[in-house]
């Protein structure tokens, strides 16, 4: 368990991304949510995108099948993603938030976060979105998605509490994140600072950090989890999972796990098994030499 920004609520370390769900029929989805909650995976995100809605319903679904008590559990969904646009108007947030709460057949939202920065972004307008919906009793606390530094400072600004969840994206052939506090003063391209030293900065604020799609290279390429491209890399992913008798998976999640900034992984998941194998990273701490050999594996290089 860890705390969530400075809420003082514990949660999860691992986070399941609910965005593939609605490909399950209710009897798979059931056994999906079933498997994290056996795995101590309380903590569950979702998007008003994610199949068109259809993976909120689907996770309902499974909640009313199980049983599960509400306040046993975290959720977090996100908004703002429109065809062909971005919308934090406060209009679009409010009706976002009614239609999610409607589709998961719940009261509240723990965590409500914008998805992706909106370039024309009124933060008045979001303030009162939030601040109407924490009174509404509708959601207990707000976070960004994919923002930087001055974006999040922006909209901060406004607000009566602090942002507590960003969602960025972290694996060990994805790390904008790290390269340029460790290229500091270095004329490569590794430093080049491109978000304005986010994560830094959410560790100054106690902002939890979720890193989404941990085993992605990117949309069109997929998985590294043996790529031809990273053989280096899944060498010595392999060779760690047998020295901890943990599964690959669970060194790649171990490895963001061991970051100091204790940064919550979203899982994506639909695998029953998988999530399991993913699971055993609770089992284990990177020491800091394999930590570093699993970036510099990834083609990362250290100045």
């Amino acid at each position: 368990m860890q705390e969530l920004g400075k809420t003082g609520l514990g949660v999860s370390r691992i986070a399941l991304g609910c965005m593939r769900m609605a490909s399950l029929d209710d009897k798979a989805a059931q056994a999906v949510v079933e498997t994290a909650l056996e795995q101590g995976i309380t903590f569950f995100d979702h998007a008003d995108i994610y199949g068109g809605g259809a993976s909120e319903r689907r996770f309902a679904m499974a909640m009313k099948g199980l049983k599960v008590d509400r306040e046993a559990i975290m959720l977090q969904s996100k908004c703002g993603i429109r065809k062909g646009y971005f919308d934090f108007s406060k209009e679009h947030i409010v009706a976002s938030v009614d239609a999610i709460l409607s589709r998961l057949e719940t009261d509240y939202l723990d965590v409500l976060a914008l998805h992706r920065p909106d370039a024309l972004m009124e933060p008045e307008e979001v303030a009162e979105a939030f601040s109407e919906l924490k009174a509404a009793g509708k959601v207990r606390y707000f976070g960004v998605s994919n923002q930087n530094t001055y974006q999040i400072e922006l909209l901060q600004s406004y607000l009566s509490e602090p942002l507590v969840v960003n969602q960025l994206q972290l694996s060990p052939v994805h790390t904008p994140l790290i390269d340029a506090g460790l290229h500091v003063n270095m004329k490569e391209a590794a430093a080049i600072v491109r978000d304005g030293s986010v994560l830094d900065y959410c560790r100054l604020k106690k902002m939890t950090i979720q890193a989404w799609s941990p085993f992605l290279i990117d949309l069109q390429k997929g998985t590294f989890m043996n790529h031809p491209d990273y053989g280096r890399l899944n060498q010595t992913i392999s060779r760690l999972a047998d020295q901890y008798h943990v599964s690959r998976e669970a060194i790649v999640v171990a490895w963001i796990m061991r970051h100091p900034a204790k940064i919550q992984t979203v899982v994506g998941s639909m695998n029953p098994a998988r999530l399991e194998k993913i699971a055993e990273a609770e089992k284990i701490v990177l020491t800091r030499a394999e930590w570093y050999e699993i970036y510099t594996s990834a083609g990362n290089s250290l100045p």
